[in-house]
């Protein structure tokens, strides 16, 4: 777990200098619009920290736990330049605090209620926590950046797990989270707004202001 964080700082460092090097610019959002892309603000130990301050009563349903599943969502997050603090807060309201209940049931390691449309099926199955992360990192970045043509390497940093990103087009038609609902990600309009509520409560508890 050191070593992986201790190797998170250092990929961290050259990709801001790739970014600036190779990478075209996100498609500004309107002022006070949150970017899906860019690296965490949070760390994991702090994003699992917010959880187990604020989750409701009961046990969470997880393959791993919830402190992997958080080094898991900024890992993989600034792998791809997508913030994957915000990823986290949205598989929180995607799976209702890993409590389930709904289409995707917890051992399929889909955190992101990928494929599960509504009143469609059951949604996409993984074979484990960290590649059902991925595929949400990767199918936000779809959503987020112009440039992420296709899901192969380049223009994705890691091997292609999403199996609906080819669904996504044009590719980078929400560069926000606050464009996520009205049929993105969710038909729910508020769906971005719920997103960057709970993000907000975390950067709170960790002494940040509001984005």
């Amino acid at each position: 777990m050191r070593l992986r964080r201790l190797a998170l700082l250092l990929f961290s460092a050259v990709l801001a200098v790739a970014a600036v090097v190779a990478c075209a610019p996100v498609k500004p959002g309107a002022p006070g619009s949150v970017s899906v892309m860019g690296t965490s603000d949070l760390t994991s130990d702090q994003l699992a920290a917010f959880f187990w301050a604020n989750q409701p009563p009961g046990s969470p349903c997880l393959t791993v736990s919830v402190e992997q599943l958080a080094a898991d969502f900024v890992w993989d997050g600034n792998v791809e330049n997508v913030r994957g603090d915000i990823g986290f807060a949205q598989s929180i309201i995607e799976t209702g605090w890993f409590r389930y209940g709904g289409q995707v049931q917890c051992g399929q390691n889909n955190f992101g209620g990928l494929g599960a449309v509504d009143g469609g099926a059951g949604g996409a199955s993984f074979p484990d926590a960290d590649t059902g992360v991925r595929a949400q990192i990767q199918h936000l970045r779809a959503y987020a950046d112009a440039t992420a043509t296709s899901c192969t390497q380049p223009p994705l940093h890691t091997p292609c797990v999403d199996p609906r990103f080819g669904f996504v087009s044009p590719k980078g038609k929400a560069p926000t989270w606050n464009q996520m609902g009205n049929g993105n990600w969710a038909t729910d309009p508020s769906y971005g707004a719920k997103v960057i509520n709970l993000y907000n409560q975390m950067r709170a508890s960790a002494g940040l202001p509001g984005v």
